[in-house]
């Protein structure tokens, strides 16, 4: 008993102690990501012209997370891979891996508002999913008409009367066969999926965002011109290479689209349902199929990835002055 009672004493302390260590709260994050390879080399130049030091780097399930700071700023920066499933399985793993409180994406994208030259920035306010959606068979019986399964017809009959509710909602019409569609999500709260047509970017980075914006040195993409920068609006996102000037243009129309890309919607989703800000900042790399000839976005991709992340940077140094 006597013996027992004394290692126990002595057990319990040090056992105490390890506990405290492993307990030590790590200091809260902000998640800097891109896509591929142009996007986090021109992340990484921008971070580190500007001070930033990264200290440790971890590898998890084939992902590198580098651990470091700016501006006062503990950051984790790392690649998600291309397309909606890669950028969401690939965020969602860092939200459980570490203490991230606030997500920022930057990256390319095709234009879809035709205003927008290679180089230009956009950062918009919505991102929607546009190819959520259902490919029926043409109607033999009625040219142009399509025959709907019964699940979808009701809601796309009321898609005018919820356009009215939401100015956000949708001008959802069909491109040929395909119809899209809302996409269902559930998160704590609800008691069951709920369709969700667009998910919205945290205000308060968007008014850090157009603050960044304005005090931006020019940014160079031609002798003829410099880059501009854009906040707000609708993006939308798709699990192809959009580099089809119709569809383009179908885009445009349905979502009042600026730019178009493959992971942002995802990205958004993911940050949404774990109840975390995030923005997304996109470069324009070419308008989407607006080419003659093949799409040359490699051309532009080094530069739009550049506009994106000095802006983002920007970002970060404001935020690290706020606190």
């Amino acid at each position: 008993m006597i013996m027992l009672k004394k290692t126990s004493n002595v057990i319990l302390p040090l056992l105490f102690v390890c506990l405290s260590l492993v307990a030590q709260p790590v200091q809260a994050a902000i998640a800097v990501v891109a896509a591929y390879q142009p996007e986090i080399a021109a992340l990484k130049h921008e971070l580190t012209s500007k001070g930033a030091v990264f200290s440790k780097q971890e590898i998890h399930k084939g992902v590198t997370y580098y651990i470091g700071k700016i501006h006062k700023q503990e950051i984790i920066l790392f690649v998600t891979g291309m397309s909606v499933v890669n950028a969401a399985m690939s965020l969602q793993m860092a939200i459980d891996r570490y203490p991230i409180d606030s997500i920022l994406y930057s990256g390319i994208a095709g234009g879809v508002n035709p205003a927008w030259k290679t180089g230009d920035v956009v950062v918009p306010e919505r991102w929607y999913y546009h190819d959520e959606s259902a490919y029926f068979n043409p109607d033999p019986k009625h040219k142009g008409q399509y025959v709907l399964a019964d699940y979808f017809v009701k809601e796309w009959q009321a898609r005018d009367a919820m356009r009215a509710k939401d100015p956000n909602y949708p001008a959802y019409t069909n491109y040929g066969m395909i119809f899209p569609d809302a996409v269902l999500i559930i998160k704590d709260g609800m008691h069951k999926p709920e369709p969700v047509h667009y998910f919205t970017a945290d205000p308060g980075l968007i008014a850090i965002a157009r603050k960044a914006a304005k005090q931006l040195p020019a940014m160079p993409v031609s002798p003829e011109r410099n880059a501009q920068y854009h906040i707000g609006g609708n993006g939308v996102t798709g699990s192809v290479f959009l580099d089809n000037r119709e569809y383009r243009k179908w885009v445009r129309k349905v979502w009042h689209a600026e730019v178009t890309e493959m992971e942002s919607a995802a990205v958004g989703q993911v940050a949404t349902i774990n109840n975390i800000p995030w923005l997304v900042i996109r470069g324009v790399s070419d308008l989407a199929g607006g080419q003659e000839g093949k799409n040359v976005e490699n051309v532009y991709d080094g530069i739009a990835s550049l506009d994106a992340a000095a802006l983002l940077v920007k970002m970060l140094e404001e935020m690290g002055v706020k606190n």
